[in-house]
């Protein structure tokens, strides 16, 4: 298997390679702006990686990886407009560096790019490949919703949580899987486990940027930390606490208003997470997820190298600093 260095090389070649419109660069210049922002790139690296796995180039996939950047990267600026967040990887986030509108015309605009690009060459894919993203897309949709209305709760239960985050996140990694293993042609069994393989990796990838942003290194992690907590953002980590915290005092905390600073809340929720070992519960519940995906390997149809390369992968993710 080619490493993830060189994939990632092939990645961010190819958006630089990308063609816009020259005008109107007011439409345009956020999109690029966006892209060149770096990032993990996981979700077009898993597409091509499978892609190779399941015998093809990665060339094959390449248009669809970077659809599925583009979506991903679309979501991220309306996110950012619904969370009112300044940075994003280290920068200005786009409706910080322009403004609501620009951020919410340009991320329309990304979107619509992204399905030009996710079909362009699908071939004989190109109704499997549509029909998996749109119902990718319309998931994530969901999961938002979802993730803005526990925002109003207090009674989340995890298991709710657990199925807010395989929409909102998981089910865009599954989907980058799964197109790279459609444009190789793969049986459908090998398809589904590439699947699984993307879902279960997404829950564990998206608990540990929950504890990112509240126990990261700010510059590490690329935005301010403990935003999630700002926000009361329904995470693993409060969802947990306010079923444990039997004081009420969390639940004070959370319902403050503006009587206490950002930096203070901040401070005493973290207290409460430490008080009931939420850190070392949280990594080990993204090992199980991370063991889970691993598990999910056994049953596609894929070399030994091929498997060591995705569970090196997934095991990256429980280290990952940002």
């Amino acid at each position: 298997m080619i490493s993830t260095d060189d994939l990632q090389d092939i990645i961010n070649l190819a958006i630089k390679s990308i063609k816009y419109p020259q005008n109107p660069n007011g439409l345009y210049d956020p999109i690029k702006y966006t892209l060149e922002g770096g990032g993990k790139r996981l979700r077009p690296m898993l597409a091509l990686a499978t892609c190779m796995a399941c015998g093809d180039n990665a060339e094959k996939a390449i248009n669809q990886a970077l659809g599925i950047e583009m979506f991903h990267n679309f979501t991220l600026l309306h996110d950012d407009v619904m969370d009112r967040a300044e940075l994003r990887r280290g920068r200005l986030t786009v409706h910080c560096r322009w403004n609501d509108s620009t951020a919410i015309l340009s991320g329309d605009a990304m979107l619509t790019m992204a399905t030009q690009l996710v079909m362009k060459n699908a071939g004989e894919h190109i109704a499997d490949v549509l029909n998996l993203f749109n119902k990718t897309a319309i998931e994530v949709y969901e999961g938002q919703q979802y993730d803005m209305d526990f925002e109003r709760r207090d009674d989340v239960a995890v298991a709710e949580y657990i199925e807010m985050i395989r929409l909102k996140t998981s089910v865009l990694l599954g989907c980058a899987c799964k197109m790279g293993a459609i444009m190789a042609d793969a049986p459908l069994k090998t398809q589904d486990a590439m699947y699984k393989f993307g879902e279960k990796l997404g829950l564990a990838f998206q608990i540990q940027d929950d504890y990112l942003d509240s126990f990261g290194d700010a510059l590490l992690f690329g935005k301010e930390i403990g935003g999630d907590i700002v926000n009361n953002k329904k995470t693993w980590l409060l969802i947990t606490a306010l079923n444990e915290d039997k004081s009420g005092d969390l639940l004070k905390i959370i319902h403050s208003g503006n009587s206490l600073k950002n930096s203070d809340k901040i401070e005493k929720v973290l207290a409460i997470y430490n008080y009931h070992n939420l850190v070392q519960r949280s990594k080990e519940l993204i090992n199980k997820y991370i063991d889970e995906a691993v598990a999910t390997l056994n049953d596609a149809d894929i070399s030994q190298d091929s498997r060591d390369f995705f569970a090196q992968l997934a095991l990256r993710t429980t280290n990952r600093t940002n």
